[in-house]
């Protein structure tokens, strides 16, 4: 039975988003994430007790994207031109989509640019996909 807010949204149905132009199906996203820092001090008369206030909020440090190697080259010649020095950030987004591939959710990642590649594991004795991963750090994440 659904609740007053209906179903929960599914984690499998997303898209990825570069300068607004979808760049492929993945697998997986990580990194994101917020965290409150807690600013911690004690106040005098109360020894046995800390006081704890709400820091800056900040976002996760990285956003980790994989995918099935294939054919499509943009993001590995991006990594590619920052490996070269010529870094451009560009805005990244994560879409999380309903089940009419309808926008439920958006997380915008500003001024994001590739700092890590990572290839596929080659087994012989395997049949699972090729994966390559790829880390963007950024300027910060908007809900």
């Amino acid at each position: 039975m659904a609740g007053a807010g209906g179903y929960p949204w599914v984690a499998f149905r997303f898209a990825v988003e570069i300068d607004q132009l979808v760049v492929g199906g993945f697998s997986e996203v990580s990194g994101l994430a917020f965290e409150s820092e807690v600013e911690r001090f004690r106040e005098g008369g109360f020894n046995g007790n800390q006081r704890e206030l709400a820091g800056p909020v900040k976002a996760a440090q990285r956003v980790v994207l994989k995918r099935g190697l294939c054919e499509a080259q943009e993001l590995s010649d991006w990594f590619a031109e920052v490996a070269a020095g010529r870094v451009r950030r560009r805005d990244l987004s994560v879409l999380l989509l309903g089940p009419d591939q309808s926008e439920l959710k958006r997380w915008k990642f500003s001024r994001a640019y590739p700092v890590k590649w990572s290839g596929p594991q080659l087994q012989a004795a395997s049949s699972a996909v090729a994966l390559e991963t790829l880390e963007f750090v950024h300027e910060g994440l908007a809900p």
